[in-house]
């Protein structure tokens, strides 16, 4: 007896083992997908493939949390987007696209968290890649996830490394995402339990001035001629915390009153701020960055106003940003002093960093 229960339970162990590792096809038929924006299946190159115009899309009754995730597109020479999605829970997911259109250019793939239903390409700079697509035929990405990291392939050739995915989530939904419209073909994934990682994680500043927390307000549409300082001191602010590089995703905590349309949604601000305390009068060197515009305060005064967009600086101008970009010394008063940030986002990424030194 004892015998036929090891044989059922190394048997069982077995059928597990080929579960986490055998390779499962998700076919291009509308019945196996969660449709619910403009969408055709239809055979196209001698392929089963599906065309998906501005959105994403689920595959049905499907949980991903380690393993590989692979899909081919087609050679598009349109300026479009065509990638995947994996761990997504309602609003927040991961994504990594393709930029057919961008080839041997330095943002052609290009990875983001997508926070309350806003990507945030323009606060990670670190993870985009150069890389060279087909001009014809069919381009593979392929995303190998491992806990909080991940690799990223295309037509086999290795092209980044996430050493940090961003979303707090380790399992959700997996699909397809395209801006504008991209053919897909041969989607499957690869179950895989995850290899144990063995670097510790270092929650510490790179850099003691860094403002590694500070207060925000909810979202609200921005309207210029109706900002006013005294508001501020009457809003209610929440204490959040930045990654160890000092940037603030601001999405992360915050929703938007208009999301999802890029270029399209309505400006919205927060405002952020942080006290300084010094026993003398003194000045300080705040060096900081946002996306997209911000206006700087100190005690009540404006000392900055700014617009970082994407293209205000010309057509290929990306809007990322860098905590030495720019610069100010501040007149600090003995006792407390408190900085207040306005932050202006309309799309790509609504971030803040700042250091105080």
């Amino acid at each position: 007896m004892t015998k036929i229960i090891y044989s059922i339970i190394a048997l069982l162990s077995f059928q597990l083992s080929i579960a986490q590792s055998s390779e499962t096809k998700i076919d291009m038929i509308a019945s196996h997908w969660n449709v619910s924006q403009e969408t055709t299946f239809e055979r196209f190159d001698n392929r089963e493939t599906l065309l998906l115009n501005s959105g994403r899309i689920a595959v049905k009754n499907l949980k991903f949390t380690n393993g590989t995730i692979e899909v081919d597109v087609y050679a598009n020479s349109i300026r479009s987007f065509a990638g995947i999605t994996f761990r997504k829970q309602n609003n927040n997911m991961e994504e990594v696209y393709m930029r057919l259109h961008k080839s041997n250019q330095a943002d052609a793939v290009q990875y983001t968290p997508i926070f309350n239903n806003e990507s945030n390409w323009q606060l990670f700079r670190e993870s985009q890649a150069n890389v060279s697509f087909k001009k014809t035929g069919w381009n593979s990405l392929r995303i190998e996830v491992s806990n909080q990291s991940a690799e990223v392939f295309v037509n086999d050739e290795k092209v980044m490394t996430i050493d940090k995915l961003r979303t707090v989530q380790n399992t959700g939904e997996i699909g397809l995402f395209a801006l504008f419209s991209n053919r897909f073909s041969n989607f499957r994934i690869t179950p895989k339990d995850a290899i144990e990682n063995t670097k510790k994680n270092n929650n510490l500043p790179v850099d003691s001035t860094i403002i590694t927390k500070w207060e925000i307000t909810k979202s609200k549409p921005y309207k210029g001629e109706e900002l006013h300082f005294e508001n501020f001191l009457k809003e209610e602010y929440i204490t959040v915390e930045t990654e160890t590089s000092g940037l603030l995703p601001i999405s992360k905590y915050i929703k938007k009153s208009s999301t999802g349309n890029f270029e399209q949604n309505e400006e919205d601000y927060i405002v952020a701020s942080t006290s300084v305390y010094t026993s003398n009068d003194e000045t300080k060197l705040f060096s900081f960055d946002y996306s997209d515009k911000i206006i700087v305060y100190l005690n009540g005064e404006v000392l900055f106003k700014g617009n970082n967009a994407f293209r205000t600086k010309g057509v290929q101008y990306m809007g990322h940003i860098d905590i030495n970009t720019n610069k100010l010394f501040i007149p600090l008063k003995k006792g407390e002093n408190t900085i207040h940030c306005v932050v202006i986002d309309k799309a790509n990424g609504w971030g803040l960093i700042a250091k105080l030194e």
